[in-house]
Order: C-alpha cells, then sequence, then structure tokens
C-alpha cells in the first residue's frame, strides 16, 4: 500500500519522495481524492455553495 501511495505521490502530485514520506496519511489521501475529482475519475460526495455554508 505505501509503495502505491509514494508512487501516487512523486508521479501524479509532483511532490518528492522526501516530501512524501513526511506528509500526514490523511493529507496525502486528501490531495489524492482531489486530484482524482479533477481528472474525473471520482465525483465528490456532496457539492457545497455558498448558501449551503452561509445562510
Amino acid at each position: 500500500m505505501f509503495t502505491r501511495l509514494l508512487y501516487y505521490g512523486t508521479v501524479h502530485l509532483n511532490r518528492t519522495e522526501d516530501q512524501v514520506w513526511l506528509m500526514p496519511l490523511g493529507q496525502l489521501l486528501d490531495l489524492w481524492t482531489c486530484h482524482k475529482q479533477f481528472l474525473g475519475l471520482e465525483k465528490p460526495k456532496r457539492e457545497w455553495t455558498i448558501d449551503d455554508i452561509v445562510p
């Protein structure tokens, strides 16, 4: 699993290997999810508008 995350971080997210190893796991997974949404491979679980946040 860590080999795959290291690959995602270095190749797809354009981070150095040291940056990927020092990055918290949750942040790495969040960045990977954002990258997949950007590419259109995954849809957001919920789309928010400003009206949802500030009534």
